[in-house]
This record gives structure tokens, C-alpha cells and sequence, in this order.
């Protein structure tokens, strides 16, 4: 087993991480160890687009039915234009 020296933690997290440990009955070595596991094991699928994102969050919630009735065109690769500010 490989061994990993983490220096300079926090006493915060240092305690956090104790008081972990104590609520889940292990040692604060072997508390660590198991959130890293975790950590590691956690589906690193890619993130969808920040569109693809919100329309999750309303699917969930059934607002979806409720909202557009016809899609919103793409805006890729169109130019931003600055505003025209008259002085």
C-alpha cells in the first residue's frame, strides 16, 4: 500500500475530521482514507452545456410542461456586438 503525507491542514478541518471519524466509529486515518475512496469512485461523467444543465433542473420539477412552447434557436457563432451608447 502506497502511503500519502498531507502537511499544513487547517484546525478546523483537522477537527471536522475528527469529530467525522468519532460519529462513524473510525479512526481519523481510516476516516480520511474511506473519503478518498469515495472521492475516487464518484462518476466522473463530463458536465452537459450550462443550457443542458437548467433544463434538467426544470424537468425535475414538472415546470418544463409549463414553459416554452417552441425551442430557442442556437446562438453559436454569431458576433457579439458591443451596445451603441449615444453621448
Amino acid at each position: 500500500m502506497a502511503q500519502l503525507v498531507v502537511r499544513n491542514i487547517e484546525s478546523t478541518v483537522k477537527t471536522y475530521l475528527q469529530r467525522r471519524a468519532r460519529r462513524n466509529g473510525r479512526s481519523m486515518e481510516e476516516e480520511v482514507r474511506e473519503i478518498l475512496r469515495n472521492a475516487t469512485l464518484q462518476d466522473d461523467a463530463p458536465a452537459g452545456g450550462l443550457g443542458s444543465e437548467i433544463a434538467a433542473l426544470f424537468a425535475k420539477t414538472g415546470l418544463a410542461k409549463t414553459g416554452l412552447t417552441s425551442d430557442i434557436p442556437e446562438l453559436r457563432g454569431h458576433t457579439v456586438e458591443p451596445a451603441a451608447f449615444e453621448p
